[in-house]
């Protein structure tokens, strides 16, 4: 099934608040980081279970628990339910075809991303939903799969420089979403790259598999526009909000998110619009070449329609026909048809047709 279809069929009959997986799992198992941290401190550990998460918790340090893995609904379940999750918002966390939105609850905030990765070897934008609760001193992630774009974020709380080891869990839920935009502008140079290469490619030599290339980047441009789109929806949103959990010092940087995505979706436009005018290209390419073989065609026709009729008169089988008497004839008729070919010629050359 395409990309831009959701699998919400699955869902139909079930009661609100029901947890199933509407896609297949990318992950069988779930992998469960923690990462605690404060100014003088950080304490990372992969851990088993959840209750070695709620049993070592503290108040003077911020919790990153990171969920790789959607495949275990209980161990989903009981972490919601330990940080008062509404089921609802449980259930969209485990449906991986969710819009990006924010929703603020009294207690908690809940964020929905999607995190893109571009595949070199098939040349097509991958997407991974992330879902983020936020709450006082915790951020929690639900990732589809292991492998994401936080790994400077991890670097940065491991050294003591910078801002974010000094900071609340509203300034690293900021850090996250950070690193999910900043990443899409490294999506749109690779599919630059793409229309940059397939433009010398339609005006040097256009054939079939450009027209192919180009469906598939406009698809693409199309997938990365539902990704991207809603984002000014949510970061707006966020600065908006009047939830403890973002402080007035984090509106600045919101703003900063903000403006990032107004880029990145005036480049996806951008983008589009490209591929658009390359298909007119190669549509004009096209026409234009068979035109020219027309062309070819028609001179062609149009010095041996005389030739022809020559060559008919000649060949019918009239006995008094005075020319057929002549010792030289052939050949005159040779040189005569070679003539008019030859003046034919001339005047395309004069006329400027070939």
């Amino acid at each position: 099934m395409s990309r831009l279809v959701n699998r919400a069929s699955v869902k139909a009959g079930l009661p609100p608040g029901t947890m199933t997986l509407v896609d297949t799992p990318r992950q069988k198992n779930i992998r469960i980081e923690l990462i605690r941290y404060n100014q003088d401190e950080i304490q990372e550990q992969e851990v088993k279970t959840p209750e070695e998460i709620f049993q070592s918790e503290s108040e003077n340090m911020v919790s990153w628990i990171n969920l790789e893995g959607l495949n275990d609904m209980d161990l989903i379940k009981q972490v919601g339910d330990h940080f008062g999750i509404h089921p609802l918002i449980q259930e969209d966390i485990v449906h991986c075809s969710q819009r990006p939105r924010y929703e603020e609850q009294e207690n908690y905030s809940y964020i929905v991303l999607k995190m893109l990765t571009f595949n070199v070897a098939t040349g097509r934008i991958e997407s991974e939903q992330v879902s983020m609760i936020l709450t006082a001193g915790h951020v929690i992630t639900f990732q589809e799969k292991t492998g994401d774009v936080f790994d400077s974020i991890r670097k940065r709380l491991r050294t003591v420089k910078g801002k974010i080891r000094k900071c609340d869990a509203g300034y690293l839920a900021y850090s996250l979403i950070d690193a999910v935009i900043d990443n899409y502008f490294i999506i749109l140079e690779q599919v630059g790259d793409q229309v940059d290469e397939l433009e010398v490619g339609l005006i040097d030599n256009p054939c079939h598999e450009h027209l192919l290339t180009i469906h598939r980047l406009k698809r693409e441009m199309i997938f990365l526009r539902r990704a991207v789109w809603p984002l000014r929806e949510l970061i707006s949103g966020m600065e908006k909000s009047e939830s403890k959990l973002f402080d007035d010092s984090i509106t600045i940087y919101l703003r900063d998110i903000y403006e990032h995505t107004i880029q990145i979706i005036d480049t996806t436009e951008s983008l589009r619009d490209m591929l658009s005018g390359m298909l007119d290209i190669y549509l004009s390419s096209i026409s234009n070449r068979m035109n020219e073989i027309m062309k070819v065609l028609t001179i062609i026709s149009t010095i041996f329609i005389p030739l022809t009729f020559i060559a008919g008169i000649y060949g019918m089988n009239f006995e008094f026909m005075p020319e057929l008497k002549w010792r030289l004839g052939y050949y005159i008729v040779l040189l005569s048809m070679a003539s008019i070919a030859g003046a034919l010629l001339l005047f395309f050359r004069k006329k400027r047709w070939i």
